[in-house]
Parts: structure tokens; C-alpha cells; sequence
């Protein structure tokens, strides 16, 4: 994949603090596989290599607001986040405890999320971009190439891939720049998202290789 700031962005999904925090409501499940890969550190990395090199930046953010426990289906993973309470908010258009709430960014990524120039997707509610606005976001900016990162690795990261390879963009993983959850049944995760990754994306990259390459 040739990647050049002109038509290559980088997308996070999730970078909130429920998946990326040791006090987030998802740490138990995520915390070894975050530490393991420094993901943390790597998205870092990649934020602070974009920005000085003129890339633009997305996010595509989970919330769910309380009319959404109205729901009357979900799977093992929307039944437990509704559970736990992960990404809460207190409505779409109320800010009432969100600021460093689970729902909230990352500390330490909000300098880069909150300059003014970083677009910040609507919501996704399941696990892909199709319910968000996403995908338009990145059309009516010329983006043909995506660096993709976030969490979780096997979830809504690997959703998000496959709906852009479905959409006709290049896509390249940033496999240290993810993790994801161990269950002690229904396995890892994050080597079940590897194993995809390198099934559907044009390029599954370690976070020291994409930036080098974006340079």
C-alpha cells in the first residue's frame, strides 16, 4: 500500500477509556493484551507521527446513550457492555459526566482528539461503521487509504475493516496499535483478529513500520 498524506488517513476506533484505561470497565478482560502489545504507547506514537506529518486523523467513537437499553436483542458482548455500563453517556446531546467517565478519550490522547482538527465520527452503535457516518466523512476528504488501529482488535477494529474493504479502501493494520480480550472460553481475542487481518487487509503493519513509512 502506497501511503501518503494526500489520500492515506489514520482512523482509531474506541480510544476510550472502558478499553484503554486500568480503570475501565473492560481492563479485566483487555489489560494483558493492551499491555503486551503497548497499545496504548503505539496509538500514541502514530498520533503524534500524523500530526506532525500533515495526515489527517478520525475517530470513530462508541456511546450508547439510555434509550438504547431499550434494545431487545443483543449478543454476548452488547448484553455485557450494557451490563458494565461501557461507553455510557447520558444522552446524545447531555455531557452531564462524561468528561473522564469509561465513555470519555483516553488522557493522554485528548491533546491530539481535541485540536480542532481530528474528525470525530458520530457514534457507532454495534460494531461497524454502517451506523455512523464514518465512511462519508472520509469520502468527502479524498481518503482512498486507511491506517486502521483501536479496540477492540477483534471487534469493532475488525468490523470497521471489513466494511471499508467492502466500501473499495485500502486498508492497513496496525497490528501493536490494537488488542483485544481473552475469555476463558471463548478464547483470545486478539490472535482470532490477527489471523483475519492478515485474511483481508492489504497490509497488516507493526505500528514502527507504518510511521516510518509515513515519514
Amino acid at each position: 500500500m502506497d501511503i501518503r498524506k494526500g489520500d492515506t488517513a489514520v482512523v482509531f476506533i474506541d480510544p476510550q477509556n472502558d478499553v484503554l484505561s486500568e480503570a475501565g470497565a473492560n481492563w479485566g478482560a483487555v489489560g494483558a493484551s493492551v499491555t503486551e502489545n503497548k497499545t496504548v504507547e503505539n496509538m500514541e506514537r502514530t498520533f503524534e507521527v500524523a500530526k506532525s506529518r500533515g495526515y489527517e486523523v478520525f475517530i470513530s467513537p462508541h456511546y450508547f446513550y439510555p434509550t438504547d437499553s431499550g434494545w431487545l436483542m443483543n449478543g454476548p458482548l452488547e448484553t455485557a457492555e450494557f451490563e458494565t455500563h461501557t461507553f455510557a453517556r447520558s444522552g446524545p446531546l447531555d455531557l452531564t459526566g462524561f468528561s473522564n467517565s469509561g465513555a470519555d478519550w483516553l488522557d493522554r490522547f485528548k491533546r491530539y482528539i481535541d485540536d480542532g482538527r481530528t474528525i470525530v465520527a458520530s457514534p457507532h452503535k454495534v460494531f461497524g461503521p454502517q451506523t455512523n457516518d464514518l465512511v462519508l466523512q472520509l469520502r468527502k476528504r479524498g481518503i482512498g487509504k486507511i491506517l486502521l488501529g483501536g479496540m477492540l482488535a477483534n471487534m469493532c477494529v475488525e468490523s470497521h475493516m471489513r466494511e471499508f474493504i467492502e466500501q473499495g479502501f485500502e486498508v492497513a493494520m496496525l497490528k501493536d496499535a490494537t488488542a483485544g480480550p481473552r475469555h476463558p472460553v471463548w478464547g483470545d481475542g486478539y490472535e482470532a483478529a490477527i489471523v483475519n487481518y492478515r485474511f483481508f487487509a492489504h497490509e497488516v503493519l507493526s505500528t514502527e513500520e507504518a510511521v516510518d513509512r509515513m515519514r
